[in-house]
């Protein structure tokens, strides 16, 4: 008999008056929406409706996801009394839609009960949200709280099969049907390490602007978040994404996390957002970031994040969501619901829920609730599964109108195994030889697989596995179907993930290692070919299989490729433990030049990752650069050997190892001369024109920079400037306007020094434009010009702490001090100079401390506080000793003998000695503004004693060698003391 015929044989009939169906003379209720999605599919019976117009006149003015369409169609199916396996009348469209088939009668009023006679269809499993209302309930009053203004984070832990994806599709369907709200939902996937970065965001946001109604997302995400909106390339043109791409040179971690918030305070203007993140055990460290910053940030945004995760994995991988979730909660920021053991009678419901409709059970039907409770301990997963047992074994049978407990169901109940993997080893055995296979392979491919990969596995035909797969399907065992897939070189293959994951992970440890790795290779080989030119994008899934499959040389590649994927999002930490996973399979490889490329250029990309996540100074960065260096030996590459000098050279110098650090600077300058490249050449003039200025040899650094600025173009070689290295140009015009100073030409040197910040302007690289502030702060403290140089050092402050730069915001911080202690407010100035040297030498750098120092002896004798500067002093020039830092070491002597006279007017001889120190090493340095500076308090201090005529030819002789900066506050104390000294 035809579908069509036996259907209109079938007492079922649609009620549009009370939105119901009824099923001989009984009244099947169905929700609204689920009614309404009815009633579209039968005006246009025989057609397939797709998803999106579904989506369209169900839910006009929501933004929701297409799990809220799956819900309804569930909802039907279960009225309906049918399965998507067996479909009566709602048939799946794959990837399209959906359609309707055969005939419902409908009637204007409600049937009666003998209108009709019964009859008999196969039982459908109810949607089963036992013991979980509470739960949802606990959700809908923190969504009531997020709906008025305040954001709210909740985790939601839970085991495998404890219940966490029935809890968030029940409640994702019941917030979808109160409409006026965006809905979004990403997965976190098991990769190497922590994963793609931000993988769960951009899944959920990429899915959110593909819906009905999601294109309002784009230009939220255009003006507030372009780092996010360039990484979901479907959603925009080729020109638009080449704009994006333009307009995020230079982007960091720091900003793309502050961008996503921002998207998020005006998305949620008009209607609140549910974001939700499963399976955070597997989450990257970007992504925990960002949900950290989301639930620390103040505001009105209107956000719940709901977060799953499984304790086990937690604390079995030392995953940092431990951390990240303990802080918050200690916080008051984040609050946690787990997921309690059933209980007895909700073991009772479910089975009465399951096999008897919701109807009371029977006495032996209880006495099998409680001893299915006693064996699973009310494990959901162990429950559902040893049910599911029971009907496979005919312990629980079907009778006409009421369902039977065996006397074989105890019996049956005792066979269940001890642990959940001894029950999913005994339904594994069950199944065909071909099954086993087909399983065994998906467990190879994965939290997901295609039929595609697993039958490249097994080297079958694909036909066969989708086969096996769609057996395994429609007996609801091991898997689900998810869809198709479509791969860049034509194929498409259906697509697959498994009930539980723990099914994954057990069905995996059977597979015995030999076949394990064949079949690694085999998918990897088989995705990479499908996956074609687009192979990049999945490159860490790619590298696991390679890794685990021993082909090493192949699993490089990818993880290098994968490291490069991590940076380009900013997620240091994931470029950080993938390079280094990849330079420790290196050295299973044999010493070939090949291998030695590869490792270096791994090398290289980690320094500069390290440089990053440790800091100039660490010693991973040393570590790193010097195996580097080592390797660098056996290659023929000037760029790398000149990549990892500067890499040692950074190092060096921001550790204060000055004499290290010139000599690797003058390698890299011998090496840039030999090679003559002009930008090698600009780096090794700034890297060894730095160091000389540090040691104090000012007219050489000066030099140095004025070489690199002749050779530096802007438009040629901002190209250069990558992330985590300052442009050229902006480096050197700032230390220029440095060293004109000491050499005594204030004015051309503030034109060096605006010229650095109206550059770093003008090529939009923050690391630059950091730079040249802290060092236009710096260099307005020479000229002792406090306001200015407040200005600069709150610009640099609000940047450094924006980009999330913490050697640069140590240097704002340290400046803004002493501008304040300068302008009066002595003891906030103290403090937050005090701060700074803290907060800097937490980065582990040593460079510039003796003169760091100098501005906190300044503040202490502005305050009266001789002692504690003295101290301070006797820090710095053990430093000076010890590093060589030279070049601030006139002016150490000089406030040294200003505090000396302050603390008692009997140390004028040990004074006066400190003064003359103070022009003799100026004198050596050729730095004329210290040496005017050091005359000047040697002129004080002889106009007290009465040597006028001695202070005021050493004076007049220092003051009369200048030609310009007469405005300036040295110069104008000189003329005034000349002055008085004349009189």
């Amino acid at each position: 008999m035809a579908v069509e015929e036996r259907l209109a044989d079938e007492a079922w009939r649609v009620d549009w008056a009370n939105e119901c169906v009824w099923h001989g003379g009984e009244r099947v209720r169905l929700p609204p929406k689920a009614f309404a999605v009815l009633r579209m599919l039968m005006e246009q019976a025989g057609q397939v409706v797709t998803k999106e117009a579904l989506l369209e006149a169900i839910w006009p003015d929501a933004v929701v996801t297409e799990a809220v369409l799956t819900v309804c169609i569930g909802e039907l199916r279960k009225a309906l009394g049918e399965t998507a396996q067996a479909p009566h009348f709602i048939q799946t469209v794959h990837r399209r839609g959906y359609r309707f088939m055969g005939h419902l009668p409908t009637v204007t009023a409600p049937a009666s009960p003998t209108s009709a006679p019964s009859l008999s269809l196969p039982p459908s499993a109810p949607p089963l949200l036992v013991g979980r209302e509470g739960v949802v309930a606990q959700l809908h009053r923190w969504w009531a709280h997020v709906r008025q203004g305040t954001h709210q984070v909740v985790f939601l832990p839970g085991e495998p099969g404890m219940g966490k994806t029935a809890v968030v599709d029940a409640f994702l369907a019941e917030v979808a049907a109160a409409g006026d709200v965006w809905l979004a939902q990403g997965q976190c996937i098991e990769h190497y390490g922590a994963g793609e970065a931000y993988l769960p965001v951009l899944e959920a946001l990429g899915r959110l602007g593909r819906e009905p109604g999601g294109a309002a997302l784009l230009p939220v995400l255009e003006q507030h978040a372009p780092t996010w909106l360039v990484q979901m390339p479907a959603l925009l043109s080729a020109a638009a994404l080449a704009a994006v791409q333009r307009r995020i040179l230079g982007a960091t971690p720091e900003r793309m996390v502050r961008e996503c918030a921002e998207a998020v305070e005006v998305l949620t203007v008009t209607r609140p957002l549910l974001l939700v993140l499963e399976d955070l055990h597997w989450s990257d460290h970007a992504t925990l970031d960002l949900l950290t910053y989301l639930a620390r940030r103040p505001g009105p945004a209107r956000l719940l994040i709901l977060g799953t995760y499984r304790p086990v994995e937690v604390l079995l991988r030392g995953h940092p969501l431990q951390t990240v979730k303990r802080e918050l909660g200690l916080q008051g920021q984040a609050v946690e619901l787990p997921l309690e053991l059933l209980t007895a009678d909700e073991v009772a419901q479910y089975l009465a829920l399951r096999c008897a409709g919701g109807a009371e059970l029977p006495p032996a039907g209880h006495a099998l609730a409680q001893r299915l409770y006693q064996r699973t301990e009310g494990h959901p997963l162990f429950m559902v599964t040893m049910v599911e047992h029971l009907l496979q074994r005919g312990a629980l049978r079907e009778r006409p109108g009421r369902w039977e407990v065996s006397p074989a169901a105890a019996a049956a109940a005792l066979e269940v195994p001890a642990s959940m993997r001894q029950l999913i080893e005994q339904q594994f055995n069950r199944l065909s030889p071909a099954e086993q296979r087909v399983l065994e392979a998906a467990s190879v491919a994965g939290s997901a697989c295609t039929a595609a990969a697993v039958a490249a596995g097994l080297e079958l035909a694909v036909e066969a596995v989708e086969d096996g797969c769609a057996g395994l399907t429609q007996r609801g065992q091991f898997l689900v179907a998810s869809g198709l897939e479509t791969w860049p070189d034509g194929t498409v293959t259906e697509r697959y993930g498994w009930q539980h994951a723990v099914h994954q992970e057990v069905v995996y440890t059977r597979v015995p290692e030999g076949r394990r790795l064949r079949l690694h290779r085999r998918i990897g080989a088989r995705e990479e070919a499908g996956y074609g030119v687009q192979a990049s994008t999945h490159a860490a899934e790619l590298a696991m299989h390679f890794e685990r499959g021993q082909d090493y040389q192949r699993a490089v590649h990818y993880l290098h490729q994968a490291a490069e994927n991590a940076a380009q999002r900013h997620a240091l930490h994931e470029v950080t433990t993938l390079l280094t996973k990849g330079v420790e399979l290196l050295t299973t490889f044999p010493e070939t030049q090949e291998r030695v490329q590869r490792e270096v250029d791994m090398l290289i990309a980690l320094g500069t990752a390290l440089l990053a996540t440790q800091g100039y100074a660490a010693p991973e960065v040393a570590q790193t650069y010097t195996r580097a260096q080592q390797l660098c030996q056996h290659l023929d590459d000037p760029h790398q050997r000149f990549s990892t000098l500067r890499g040692l050279w950074n190092n060096s110098h921001v550790r204060a190892e000055l004499q290290t650090a010139q000599a690797l600077g003058e390698q890299l300058f011998t090496l840039a001369q030999q090679v003559q490249d002009t930008a090698m050449l600009m780096t090794a003039h700034r890297a060894l024109g730095n160091t000389l200025f540090m040691r104090g040899a000012v007219a050489a650094a000066h030099t140095h920079f004025a070489q690199a600025l002749a050779l530096y173009d802007a438009h040629q070689h901002r190209a250069a400037t990558s992330l985590f290295v300052e442009d050229v140009g902006v480096i050197c015009l700032s230390r220029t306007s440095w060293t004109l100073w000491y050499l005594g030409y204030p004015d051309q040197a503030l034109a060096r020094s605006q010229a650095a910040v109206t550059l770093a302007h003008q090529i939009a690289h923050p690391l630059s434009l950091s730079f040249a502030l802290g060092e236009a702060a710096v260099f307005h403290q020479f000229r002792r010009e406090g306001p200015a140089a407040q200005e600069h050092a709150a610009a640099a402050l609000q940047l450094t702490t924006d980009q999330g730069f913490p050697h640069w915001r140590a240097y704002g911080a340290l400046l803004h001090g002493w501008a304040l202690a300068h302008q009066g407010e002595a003891q906030e100035g103290i403090a937050q100079l005090q701060r700074g040297m803290l907060a800097r030498l937490a980065t582990g750098a040593a460079l510039a401390r003796p003169y760091f120092l100098s501005l906190l002896v300044e503040a202490y004798g502005a305050t009266g506080q001789p002692e504690a500067g003295l101290t301070a002093l006797t820090e710095a020039f053990t430093l000076v000793e010890t590093s060589g830092e030279g070049w601030y070491v006139p002016e150490l002597y000089r406030l040294q003998g200003i505090l000396l006279l302050q603390q008692s007017p009997d140390h004028h001889g040990e004074a006066e000695v400190c003064f003359q120190h103070a022009i003799h090493i100026a004198q050596s340095q050729h730095a004329k503004s210290l040496e005017l500076r050091a005359a000047i308090s040697l002129a004080r201090l002889w106009q007290q004693q009465g040597k006028r005529t001695e202070a005021y030819a050493l004076l007049a002789a220092v003051y009369g060698w200048f030609t310009e900066g007469f405005d300036t506050a040295d110069l104008q104390e000189a003329k005034a003391l000349l002055a008085a000294l004349a009189a």
